[in-house]
């Protein structure tokens, strides 16, 4: 007979405010029409992007998470101090430790939270989510903070045609706190490892750091290239479309619920095609508000669906107490689905 006392915690758990932040710098086509041979047009038929955000030397990953924590912090109409967990999901922070989640702990003023970073690309808000929920229920936490945040203009090739236009910069922020009925679903989530070179940095930094020009990518002047994101996006696209749609409808049976319950879908930002293909697949109703912040924001990978999030209920698309379903998919290749009620 075990001696161990059991952990005690919430019935369930729920997300009780959510933030965003974009950086202030807005990027349109036309510049990223400089450096590759494209057309505004070409951009917004393959991804619908329009513009996105990058970063400036100030706005670093641990400054666009306090800015957003502290959005999602007040918005849940908590304090800083009761929150017992901190997580963030980001492949851009390039100190390999500290963790930067523990950086932002302090500095948002919690009582010494409990602060890791996690690596889970695009799915990354959503294991996040899972975790905290895991959190809140077996006790260890009242109130966890998920960050997903990306300084991806870092990690952009831009002489890369296939990519140069994807990607942008921000952070979006939940609270996830205690409830007393079910407001996060069952997450199905899982990982495809042997497509794991269909998205994947072009080169290892134990390589970069050797700097064997022979082995590594130059650039028009024949410079070594800082290592950037690369993708097979044929193969990306068919996975996300096909086998996506039949773990965004899995998501929806763990939860009990149809696609007719639903009133917001929220799936990762990656590419408008993808989102339109997804929502056909699903045979989704009219009703069903569809975020579309792909457009203005660009691929944030574990920051798009919280980025999205804030944007809809911000703008009165969404409104609290609405069931949305939220997948993110992306490198590894990995990928997380739940059902949630809004905050």
């Amino acid at each position: 007979m075990s001696k161990i006392k059991p952990s005690k915690g919430a019935p369930y758990a729920r997300i009780l405010g959510v933030g965003g932040y974009r950086p202030t710098r807005v990027v349109p086509n036309e510049v990223i029409l400089e450096t590759i041979d494209s057309s505004d047009e070409w951009i917004r038929s393959r991804s619908g992007i329009e513009t996105r955000h990058w970063a400036n030397a100030e706005e670093t990953v641990a400054a666009m998470s306090i800015e957003a924590s502290g959005k999602a912090i007040a918005d849940a109409g908590i304090s800083a101090e009761q929150i017992g967990g901190v997580i963030v999901s980001t492949v851009s922070h390039f100190k390999q430790t500290p963790a930067v989640a523990t950086e932002i702990a302090d500095k948002l003023g919690t009582n010494k939270a409990a602060a890791f970073d996690i690596s889970a690309g695009c799915a990354g808000f959503g294991y996040g989510l899972t975790l905290a929920k895991g959190m809140i229920v077996e006790g260890s936490a009242e109130h966890v903070l998920v960050i997903g945040v990306e300084r991806l203009s870092d990690l952009t090739d831009l002489e890369d045609r296939a990519t140069a236009f994807l990607f942008g910069d921000g952070a979006g922020a939940v609270v996830v706190g205690p409830s007393q009925e079910p407001h996060i679903g069952p997450t199905v989530w899982g990982s495809e490892g042997d497509k794991s070179e269909t998205i994947k940095q072009t080169v290892a930094w134990n390589d970069f750091r050797l700097g064997d020009v022979s082995k590594l990518p130059l650039d028009r002047d024949g410079n070594v290239k800082f290592p950037a994101i690369t993708q097979e996006g044929q193969a990306v696209f068919r996975w996300a479309v096909f086998e996506m749609a039949k773990v965004a409808q899995q998501a929806l049976d763990a939860a009990g619920i149809s696609s007719d319950d639903l009133d917001v879908f929220i799936p990762h930002q990656a590419n408008e095609r993808i989102i339109d293909s997804m929502v056909k697949t699903l045979k989704l109703p009219e009703h069903v508000t569809v975020a579309r912040d792909v457009r203005t924001t660009g691929n944030t990978s574990a920051a798009s669906i919280p980025l999205a999030m804030e944007r809809l209920l911000a703008t009165g698309e969404a409104k609290s107490g609405d069931t949305a379903l939220v997948i993110g998919f992306g490198a590894g290749l990995v990928y997380a689905a739940t059902v949630v009620t809004l905050p």
